[in-house]
């Protein structure tokens, strides 16, 4: 299994690498318009449906993304003349950041379930703002987007090191019954050490320092608050991974979930304080 993991991650980061570094905004935003499709086509997989059916919502997301990239391309940043402020793009975010900072939380608590057109336009609200983000951050540059994916990744990994070394509380035991409250101290510590690292080295001083912290902190809340949200559909649904495309990691949803609740939140503060 482990083996079977490393291989799997190998072959992910040799192809999300080069795709990163080296194809256009305009590539790039078709390329994750696909990898959106698909984490759409397991969504239908959340809200239980057949197989006809979630092929059809993965082909039908991946379209409308492809078909955004093509006929709006400078509002997503997938064009030459970038408009940050394009007032659609901007409700996007404001839905999504609504969706995890507002109803997740009574979500969690009752524990609802996906059902019919709902289900459908929550998996709007989780996966297209994601794809705008992914394609939007990345006009910053493919190393900013990277460095932006590195702190969900270090959220991921300090969880995991010192949930193991001192986890004695469980964090949601009804949920994800592996995570504890030490473990999300842990994380909250390990983003914080990187983003005050990567400031210093890149002179990222946009906002003042309290404030950069407090960011880092929450956005480092919320990406906790995704993975517990898709463990909660995934056991609402009796399924213990997304889908088996990615051998030995579940499916793409279970790749980016902590991704759907961070990256519009982080695009959203970029554009907030690149327009003041």
């Amino acid at each position: 299994m482990l083996r079977t993991r490393v291989i799997t991650a190998l072959v992910l980061i040799g192809l999300l690498l080069p795709c990163l570094f080296y194809s256009s905004q305009a590539a790039w935003a078709l390329l994750v318009a696909g990898f959106i499709g698909i984490a759409a086509w397991e969504w239908g997989a959340l809200l239980g449906w057949k197989a006809t059916a979630r092929i059809g919502l993965g082909a039908t997301t991946a379209l409308l993304c492809a078909g955004l990239s093509l006929l709006v391309p400078n509002a997503i940043g997938a064009g030459e003349v970038f408009v940050p402020a394009a007032p659609w793009v901007l409700l996007a975010y404001g839905l999504s950041a609504a969706f995890w900072c507002l109803a997740m939380p009574f979500w969690l608590k009752h524990k609802w379930s996906l059902q019919g057109v709902g289900g459908v336009l929550v998996g709007a609200i989780v996966l297209l703002p994601t794809w705008i983000a992914m394609v939007q951050l990345r006009s910053l540059g493919a190393g900013a987007l990277l460095g932006i994916f590195a702190v969900v990744w270090m959220a991921d990994i300090a969880a995991y090191f010192s949930g193991k070394a001192f986890g004695k509380h469980k964090l949601a035991p009804s949920i994800s019954p592996g995570k504890t409250r030490e473990g999300a101290i842990g994380a909250c510590v390990g983003v914080v050490i990187y983003g005050v690292a990567v400031r210093q080295i890149f002179s990222l001083d946009f906002m003042p320092w309290a404030l950069w912290i407090g960011v880092l902190v929450g956005v480092t809340a919320i990406s906790i608050v995704g993975d517990l949200y898709e463990s909660l559909l995934k056991r609402k649904a009796g399924i213990k991974d997304s889908s088996n495309i990615l051998p030995g990691h579940g499916g793409v949803l279970d790749r980016i979930d902590s991704l759907t609740s961070t990256l519009p939140i982080v695009a959203l503060v970029w554009l907030i304080f690149t327009r003041q």
